[in-house]
């Protein structure tokens, strides 16, 4: 689905998952994935219920101490991958471990969502493929 898509498109697909889910309407697995990231998110609801193009135009500079909603949700779907596919081998495991440390699935969630964060900005600062072996490191380093 995500593939070739531009930011706006990507921007519009979240926003319309979280109206199939809000209406009841049938939706696909990939949309469910993301209404449910968004539903763990209460922060988010009145940003998506009110869409817009105000919505999908917006920069979200970090400098200005502002989270980015698609960055932040589509991390928690790269993490709900990871672990439905098994890779990288361990993650899941690490994020049982990690869930069961914090005591919420939610949390772990995030901790994991950090160290992919973290990975994929120094790949891209870098100029190179992103290290399993490095985000595995800093999942364990999050264990301790």
């Amino acid at each position: 689905m995500f593939i070739n898509q531009g930011r706006d498109e990507l921007r519009r697909y979240y926003v319309e998952a979280w109206e199939k889910a809000q209406a009841g309407q049938p939706m696909e697995p990939l949309e469910r994935i993301i209404a449910d990231a968004i539903r763990l998110h209460p922060e988010y609801h009145k940003l998506f219920e009110a869409g817009g193009e105000d919505l999908l135009d917006k920069d979200y500079l970090p400098e200005s101490g502002e989270m980015n909603p698609f960055l932040h949700l589509s991390l928690h779907v790269a993490i709900h991958e990871q672990l439905t596919a098994g890779r990288p081998r361990g993650l899941r495991e690490y994020y049982q471990d990690l869930a069961a440390k914090l005591g919420e699935p939610h949390a772990a969630e995030h901790r994991l969502m950090d160290c992919l964060a973290e990975t994929l900005w120094r790949a891209q600062r870098d100029g190179i493929e992103p290290s399993e072996t490095d985000y595995l490191d800093c999942i364990q380093k999050a264990l301790k």
